[in-house]
């Protein structure tokens, strides 16, 4: 059984005071830094894996894209997003996202947001990703940086004043399930090594484009805890597309 803690109550109001919930993507601290990796979507096809409230998905449609699919595991979430981000070229569906079952090569672009970090094994879903897309469709998400989800925790290690010492980092090359602390409460995430992400793209015949380390944007240092965050990364973000053929394909030819 997969895990859905965002159709918790309590846990999906306390989701709902943050600033990315309430402001969108100008919220979002990583987004001045996404959205300079993301394509054209003029008459694109587009599918959000782990969509949350819609707001990549609106955004895709006030850029020109013709369809956009959005899933989410939780109905919450959904519920949410038709009431912010609705539009008539917009699709939600509640899903898992290693569940769908979606024609091959239908999307031009495949993008997610914050959401493999929950998903058990990164390589059947990118087996599936590059399945979805079109040749030459590009494949853009972002995560919890190896880093942030190597100790489990995710918390700072403070002194006997309350001031920060350091962020732990342990454990980093032990891949799998982290009993991580997220809005006070547990949560199950997966951890994997920057290796894990980049190495299943470029084996399985995508070309990398971008791999970014957001750091907080300038207009957002003065929000509580912001400056710390220039401390260690909490985000990756990478972009690639699929290749004409993949190296599986091309070895055949030969």
């Amino acid at each position: 059984m997969k895990e859905n803690r965002y159709d918790d109550e309590v846990f999906f109001q306390k989701y709902g005071e943050m600033t990315r919930s309430k402001k969108g993507l100008q919220g979002a601290g990583e987004w001045h830094a996404l959205r300079k990796i993301l394509p054209d979507f003029s008459g694109k096809r587009v599918l959000d894996l782990g969509c949350g409230y819609g707001w990549h998905c609106k955004y895709a449609v006030s850029q020109g894209a013709d369809y956009v699919l959005g899933t989410d595991i939780s109905h919450k979430m959904l519920e949410a997003a038709r009431r912010k981000n609705a539009d008539e070229k917009i699709e939600y569906q509640c899903a898992a996202m290693e569940d769908l079952k979606l024609p091959e090569e239908s999307f031009d672009f495949v993008f997610s947001s914050l959401a493999f970090h929950y998903v058990r094994d990164f390589n059947a879903l990118a087996e599936k990703v590059r399945g979805w897309l079109k040749p030459g469709g590009d494949f853009v998400f972002s995560v919890e940086h190896p880093v942030f989800t190597a100790y489990g925790s995710q918390g700072w290690y403070y002194d006997e004043n309350g001031e920060i010492l350091h962020f732990p980092v342990d454990n980093y090359y032990y891949e799998g399930k982290r009993d991580a602390v997220f809005l006070g409460e547990r949560i199950t995430k997966y951890h994997r090594t920057v290796t894990a992400y980049l190495e299943t793209l470029l084996q399985m015949g995508f070309e990398l484009r971008h791999v970014i380390e957001p750091q907080p944007p300038e207009d957002m240092m003065d929000l509580e805890g912001m400056k710390d965050e220039m401390r260690r990364p909490m985000m990756l973000l990478v972009a690639a597309v699929k290749a004409e053929k993949s190296k599986r394909e091309a070895g055949c030819e030969k």
